[in-house]
């Protein structure tokens, strides 16, 4: 009895130290990568303003190209609205929404993840002219996960897992626009 009360008290001291760990470990995260593209900026912006174009080069979009899709408003245009509803739990059931564009060089997205877990998160592309053929293109996230979940920033290594993601997407686009 006593070496079965010493587990339970080890047990729960370990998940207290957690739940405590959380108070003290980040909130949010932003995770951005980039690639430099070998085509104008206006053709690369023109390129990655329209959503529907993410089945060409997301990681996310590959891993189920038969999820059902389904888009509201004018693509490439604030208000756009992508849906997708996924059998993979890793692609889920989610939206996004074109929030913001600033011609030539920024488009803001509002994430929604409805499955496998609900969310609220930023992401964004950036366009800048290296030269007059060359574009660095930036592709981020910024996110925000409340307390206890946050606890999962401790083993879930956004820079490798999402940065991961990004970069990939980012080499396919590169090879999608400069074939």
């Amino acid at each position: 009895m006593k070496i079965l009360k010493g587990i339970l008290l080890f047990v729960v001291g370990v998940i207290a130290l957690f739940l405590i760990a959380g108070l003290f470990v980040a909130k949010d995260y932003a995770v951005e990568k980039e690639v430099t593209i070998n085509k104008p900026e206006a053709e690369v912006f023109s390129y990655v303003k329209h959503l529907k174009n993410q089945d060409n080069f997301s990681v996310w979009n590959k891993m189920d190209p038969n999820s059902k899709k389904d888009y509201k408003g004018t693509d490439g245009q604030v208000g756009f609205i992508a849906a997708w509803d996924s059998e993979n739990p890793q692609v889920g059931k989610g939206e996004q929404e074109i929030v913001n564009i600033v011609d030539n060089e920024r488009i803001d997205i509002k994430l929604r993840f409805k499955e496998p877990f609900e969310a609220e998160d930023d992401a964004y592309f950036v366009t800048e002219a290296v030269d007059s053929t060359h574009t660095k293109v930036k592709w981020g996230f910024k996110g925000h996960m409340d307390y206890p979940s946050n606890l999962m920033l401790l083993a879930y290594d956004m820079e490798k897992e999402l940065g991961g993601a990004l970069q990939t997407g980012l080499e396919d686009l590169k090879k999608v626009l400069e074939q």
